[in-house]
């Protein structure tokens, strides 16, 4: 029987294929509430808009945040396929959420992109990984880190299509 985890982050995956096909960086983030249902998922968007907040995982949060018509989110957890940047760490602090699970880390992109060099998708990094972030706020976030580690890193590949 899969594990409700993993049932989350192939929700990503599938949806990073999607992005990818849509000319996007591979990456996708699911928001899932304490009984289990999706409550928002969102794709990258930086490569069609002018947006450079465009983030998967920010605009999963934000969209649960609308859709529940508050700002904290405190049920929630993220998953994603790429290792939240500071950025979209901090908004699951601010958002009050419960956790982070993620794939591929911010050290397997940038080793990506040095093998694979592009004008476009520069897999560009802020070197503060994700749970030195999440140590540091309140509330404190549970972090699964490298879940499906694998699929989700094998997912950069599809850029080259």
């Amino acid at each position: 029987m899969e594990h409700p985890i993993e049932k989350y982050m192939r929700k990503c995956i599938e949806l990073a294929i999607e992005a990818a096909n849509l000319g996007q960086y591979p990456l996708a983030s699911v928001v899932v509430d304490a009984e289990g249902n999706i409550v928002s998922s969102e794709i990258n968007s930086l490569i069609s808009t002018p947006d450079p907040t465009a983030h998967p995982e920010l605009l999963a949060i934000r969209q649960a945040a609308m859709k529940r018509n508050n700002r904290y989110i405190e049920d929630c957890v993220l998953y994603t396929t790429l290792e939240p940047c500071p950025m979209c760490t901090s908004a699951t602090i601010w958002a009050k959420m419960a956790g982070i699970v993620y794939g591929a880390t911010q050290q397997d992109a940038l080793e990506y992109s040095m093998k694979h060099p592009s004008d476009v998708y520069t897999w560009r990094q802020i070197l503060i990984p994700c749970r030195y972030i999440a140590e540091r706020g309140v509330p404190k976030l549970k972090i699964y880190e490298g879940f499906l580690r694998e699929e989700c890193k094998a997912l950069f590949k599809l850029i080259s299509r």
